[in-house]
């Protein structure tokens, strides 16, 4: 399952996954992971949730971010739900089609592996595509 929470910068995104996110770790039966660009939320979330901050690494596209999904599943099989803070800070990419073919790898891999992703992006619900609206 995927989840994209989609509204201009500034209209309380962060504030509704910080709220997610602390509940998911009362109702998730495994690890509960936050992917941001800084550490921003390191004092607003829970200290189980395992937090990640992007700008660590290398990840200057989605197939970049793909690998880095993967490998990070890889070495817990126990994720359960992966909330992605901001998708458009991470991977610097103003096309919609990329984002759109990237939440659909992001959906087949969560079929194929029992996880959660939810994920926020800065812009006008209206620019979204058919294939992001599906997952708003």
């Amino acid at each position: 399952m995927v989840r994209v929470i989609m509204d201009p910068k500034g209209s309380g995104k962060t504030k509704q996954l910080i709220e997610m996110i602390n509940s998911a770790i009362l109702t998730e039966h495994g690890n509960v992971v936050c992917i941001e660009w800084d550490r921003e939320l390191v004092y607003d979330i829970h200290y189980h949730i395992r937090l990640i901050e992007a700008s660590d690494f290398y990840l200057p596209s989605f197939e970049a971010l793909k690998g880095f999904v993967s490998g990070l599943y890889a070495g817990n099989y126990d994720i359960t739900h992966v909330f992605v803070d901001n998708l458009g800070k991470i991977v610097s990419c103003k096309d919609n089609v990329q984002v759109e073919d990237f939440l659909e790898w992001l959906d087949r891999f969560s079929d194929k592996n029992n996880l959660k992703f939810t994920v926020t992006i800065s812009a006008e619900p209206e620019t979204a595509t058919d294939g992001i609206k599906k997952y708003l």
